[in-house]
Parts: C-alpha cells; structure tokens; sequence
C-alpha cells in the first residue's frame, strides 16, 4: 500500500511543470525525441542521485549548512539564467535546422538535464523529506530508500518518456522556424525566471 501511494505521489510530482519540465522540452523542441530523452535521462541521474545521497544522509548535511545551501542556491540560478539567455540569443539569430542539432549530439542535452538537477539545492532537500515519509515501520531504512529513488526515477522516466514523446510527434508544426523562434524565446523568458525565482526564494 505504502509504494502505491509513494507511486501516486511521483505522478503528481512529475506532472507539476518546474526547471526539469522546461529543461526536457526545450531540448526536445530543439533537437528532436533523442535530445529531450538524453536531458531525461540526465535529470533522473540527478534524482537517483539526491535520491542515494538523502538515503546514507549526505542531504542532511546540505541541508544543515546554510552556506553550502546558498552556493548551489546561485550556481543553479547562474546555469539556468545561462541557458535562458543563450535561448534568447538562439531565437535571435534564428533556430538552427533540426537535423544540424541533432548532428550535435546527445552529451550537451544529458549534461543540461544533469546539471541542472544537481545544482538545484530544492531538489536535495525535497528528497531527504520526501522519500523518509514513505518509509513503512521497522523496514531496513537506507536500503527503502534507495529502492524508492529508483522507483520515483522510474515513474519520471515514464511520465517524461510520455511528455517528450507527444511534443516530437507534433515536430512538423513545431518544426517551422517562426515557431520555433516563439519557443525558444517563450523556454529562454522561462529558464531566466525560474533562475531569478532560486535566487530571491528563501529555504
């Protein structure tokens, strides 16, 4: 019962639109299914991660140092005001085609996806309180919490499987360089706002 609910919980996770969301889409729309599932499987890296780390205790630690929490507080919002502006810019001088972004590979849209989950500090802490309350009575502690890291991978993994599936099959009008330009101007405004948002949010 406990793992069905801690299911459930993902889900409404997953689907509540934040920096992954615009991370993952972004890239899809830029380069197409392969590129959005390469910045998936970078994030759910990211998740696993914090998933491990809050289960051997490293995000108490994150989590008790102020200092430690403020400097990934910025350099999370220095990466995504970076990518927001280098979005504005792409728009500017014009998106390029499709196939020539796809021709740049898979790297850069898993390290995006990646970096942009670990140096997110909200994402540390939101694991170390998350994942402890599905913890049933007298079971082995670090060991279901590692198991529910992987599952909430899993159902990311599914939910932005989907996401990213349903934007590439509408490549066709995405694809036309006006709209294209629109979105990636719309995902640049985005990036900026969330990384301005990390800045001025407190704990």
């Amino acid at each position: 019962m406990y793992l069905l609910a801690f299911i459930g919980s993902c889900v409404l996770i997953a689907m509540v639109p934040g920096v992954s969301t615009a991370i993952i889409l972004r890239q899809t729309l830029r380069a197409g299914r392969g590129s959005g599932m390469a910045a998936t499987l970078g994030n759910e890296t990211g998740i696993l991660l914090w998933g491990l780390a809050a289960a051997f205790g490293l995000s108490a630690l994150l989590a008790a140092s102020q200092l430690a929490y403020d400097m990934m507080r910025v350099v999370g919002a220095v990466v995504l005001v970076v990518m927001g502006t280098q979005a504005l810019w792409q728009a500017r001088k014009g998106a390029p085609p499709v196939d020539e972004a796809v021709a740049a590979g898979r790297r850069g849209p898993y390290l995006a996806g990646l970096g942009t989950c670990l140096a997110n500090p909200k994402a540390a802490v939101f694991a170390m309180s998350f994942l402890p309350q599905f913890v049933p009575a007298g079971q082995n502690v670090p060991a279901t919490l590692v198991l529910l890291a992987v599952v909430w991978v899993l159902v990311d993994l599914l939910w932005y499987g989907l996401l990213v599936w349903t934007v590439a099959k509408a490549k066709e009008w995405l694809g036309r360089p006006a709209v294209r330009r629109r979105l990636e101007q719309i995902s640049g405004v985005v990036l900026i706002a969330l990384g301005v948002r990390l800045v001025i949010e407190t704990r």
